[in-house]
């Protein structure tokens, strides 16, 4: 055992990219293992690795996590980027549960039927103009620090960095209306972890295809 973090999932972004996102924000390098096959999932859940049998699981600190929020809450705080206190976790959560919603839409989108496929652009478009995005515009606005949460790089700031990226390139101008967002975005983009994440290569994974769609119908027999 290396003693990396060890994430089993699919090939592609799912519910385990914020968690790529988390670790890679964080510096830490982690190993993957890709499920290609129904047989490889049922095995797991056989095995007794998957508590709710669901992926995510994330192998870490000699336990076998599940539960993408338990995952990221654990890992945020491990690595300090959970704020100072109670206060500023809670803020932390608050802003990081927003986005989750908004990241909900973006991750369902690919299985949209095709005649629905329009229509749920425009509610991802309409959502992150007028109910997500503002608010993050705000609080960066009215507090005129770099960062969502007493001015610390935390877990709020790279989901919200992730979903800005996730959102543009479906609506590639989502920012035009937001100068503190473009400022953010920007800022994020060049922290030296996230660069690194950013680039080609890296553990990233690119926008959902239809191979991605067809092999979590086929795994998970949706």
């Amino acid at each position: 055992m290396s003693g990396k973090p060890r994430l089993t999932y699919l090939n592609g972004r799912g519910r385990m990219e914020s968690i790529r996102w988390l670790l890679a924000a964080a510096g830490v390098e982690f190993e993957e293992v890709y499920l290609e096959t129904k047989e490889q999932y049922d095995k797991l859940i056989k095995d007794g690795f998957l508590l709710f049998q669901q992926v995510p699981l994330v192998e870490i600190d000699g336990m076998k996590m599940v539960q993408t929020r338990a995952i990221m809450s654990y890992i945020a705080g491990k690595y300090n980027l959970y704020g100072k206190d109670l206060k500023e976790r809670a803020l932390i959560d608050m802003y990081v549960e927003g986005i989750s919603d908004l990241m909900q839409m973006i991750l369902v989108f690919p299985f949209s039927p095709p005649d629905a496929k329009e229509k749920n652009l425009e509610s991802i478009k309409e959502r992150a103009t007028n109910r997500y995005f503002p608010v993050f515009e705000k609080v960066l606005k009215q507090h005129g620090q770099d960062f969502l949460v007493g001015n610390k790089f935390s877990w709020a700031d790279v989901q919200l960095i992730e979903a800005i990226l996730a959102v543009e390139e479906k609506v590639p101008d989502v920012l035009s209306g937001f100068p503190q967002l473009q400022v953010f975005k920007t800022k994020m983009s060049n922290m030296p972890t996230i660069k690194k994440f950013l680039q080609p290569g890296s553990p990233r994974k690119p926008p959902p295809d239809a191979h991605y769609v067809e092999t979590v119908l086929k795994i998970f027999k949706i």
